[in-house]
């Protein structure tokens, strides 16, 4: 080994240590900076000892492609809304898996007209292409259904997974006839499948399991770089998407858990699907639900002991998060003591609500997941639930013909009063009637989030 080899070899093995270590600092937030930092180190050290691998010739292409990433990166970050973060994520991991395809087909394109690959090879490009097409498409549909470009809810086919079955049987007698003679079409044939099975897998998830869905397509673009690593000799490469891969997986089955759901029944799909009838307890909602004044929902805060706050994703819609944090700071100089309770699904993707209220500065030791904060919602005086739909309704508990049956939730029903701002008497991202608001102790606060969180601080200000 030369000495330049020698010194990529350190230079990878320093940046994966670093992408260890940021991946370990995301695990809380109180570390997710530094966490962010280390990884971006680490990516900075192995581009920089990429350009330096003494395969590298010419830098002309190489350095416009890092250029153009540099201002699209720039600007997409900058404009961004948090609101929009799940749906870049599955952008950015489409494009993850478009690019080991177009890996995949190079080095083919590259190794065939010298002399037939090797079938370790040949099975590097197959799986390779084959994960990578996957996650393209599926990361598609996911962006498209997170953009509201796509229906949220399952479209489900009939007989689809016989169809599924007979896709991927036929894929893999593709990938075995591409393994023994190496013919390109088999290659190509295979992908398109992929490429179709991408898109089938995704659309019959719905919306109340796509946090879930983003998490496993993260776990698809890990696999598809490893396999491009194999591919390319990157050992840096391998490592990396090996994290990416085992990391989305374990938070995929973590999150499954805590949504008392199986991994396989939600990539079989179908969560949330409406058998179109109103059911009984839809109409008693639309009977007797109950809407109080911002007035009342003020009085009562204002003279509680302890209020828990539930964000969801009407709060991300309305970036009420700065609005929440000015309304806890009025509350605790009432010396009421405020809480947030955090699903492990609220929003569209893992950690969306801590982003968040880490953004408007909410303390730590103020946000409290849902097995910690269960408990206390009994003795709480005021549940104020901000868009947080799904995650709170009873019919997770109680109807075992919804959907949802089985679902933990947050048991905001225990709290003396609940009060609950929402926009419209919709259902919630899965389409199931939330069965809180047929209960004596809530009341519906209509309005956008963060005008109502504004008007309940500026009320606390006059009543203070």
């Amino acid at each position: 080994m030369t000495l330049a080899h020698q010194g990529l070899a350190l230079a990878y093995l320093a940046a994966a240590a670093l992408f260890i270590l940021g991946l370990k600092g995301l695990t809380h937030p109180s570390s997710a900076r530094r966490g962010n930092l280390y990884a971006m180190a680490a990516m900075a050290l192995a581009i920089g000892a990429t350009l330096l691998h003494p395969a590298v010739k010419h830098y002309t292409l190489i350095l416009a492609g890092l250029l153009g990433g540099a201002v699209i990166g720039t600007l997409v970050a900058r404009r961004i809304r948090m609101t929009a973060m799940p749906q870049l994520v599955a952008a950015l991991h489409s494009f993850v898996g478009a690019t080991a395809v177009l890996v995949a087909f190079g080095v083919y394109l590259g190794h065939a007209p010298a002399a037939a690959p090797d079938s370790v090879l040949l099975a590097e490009l197959f799986i390779g292409s084959v994960i990578g097409a996957i996650t393209a498409t599926g990361s598609a549909v996911a962006f498209g259904k997170l953009q509201a470009l796509l229906p949220g809810r399952p479209l489900l086919l009939p007989h689809r997974h016989l169809l599924h079955l007979v896709l991927v049987l036929t894929m893999l007698g593709l990938g075995a006839d591409f393994l023994l003679y190496g013919h390109m079409v088999c290659l190509l044939l295979a992908t398109c499948i992929a490429l179709a099975l991408g898109v089938l897998l995704i659309l019959p998830i719905g919306g109340a399991d796509m946090p879930v869905v983003v998490s496993l397509l993260n776990s698809y673009s890990g696999w598809a770089a490893t396999a491009t690593g194999f591919t390319l000799g990157n050992h840096l490469l391998i490592i990396t998407g090996a994290i990416v891969g085992f990391s989305g997986a374990i938070l995929s089955y973590i999150m499954s858990r805590a949504m008392n759901r199986s991994i396989v029944s939600i990539v079989l799909g179908g969560f949330g699907a409406s058998g179109g009838t109103e059911t009984p307890a839809a109409a008693a909602a639309d009977r007797g639900v109950k809407s109080a004044a911002v007035e009342d929902a003020v009085f009562l805060m204002g003279n509680a002991t302890q209020v828990i706050i539930v964000p969801g994703y009407g709060m991300a819609v309305a970036q009420a998060q700065h609005a929440l944090k000015e309304l806890t700071e009025i509350l605790e100089h009432r010396g009421v003591e405020v809480r947030f309770a955090i699903h492990p699904v609220a929003g569209r993707m893992p950690g969306h609500m801590n982003v968040l209220l880490a953004e408007a500065d909410v303390p730590y030791d103020k946000v409290f997941e849902m097995d910690e904060v269960n408990p206390e919602f009994a003795r709480a005086d005021v549940a104020l639930i901000v868009g947080a739909n799904d995650v709170t309704n009873p019919a997770a508990k109680t109807e075992k013909s919804s959907p949802i049956y089985g679902m933990p939730i947050l048991e905001v029903s225990k709290a003396k009063h609940v009060f609950f701002i929402k926009r419209s008497m919709k259902p919630g991202y899965s389409g199931v009637e939330n069965l809180l608001f047929q209960q004596d102790n809530c009341s519906l606060v209509f309005g956008d989030a963060k005008d109502v969180c504004e008007q309940m601080a500026t009320e606390l200000k006059t009543a203070a």
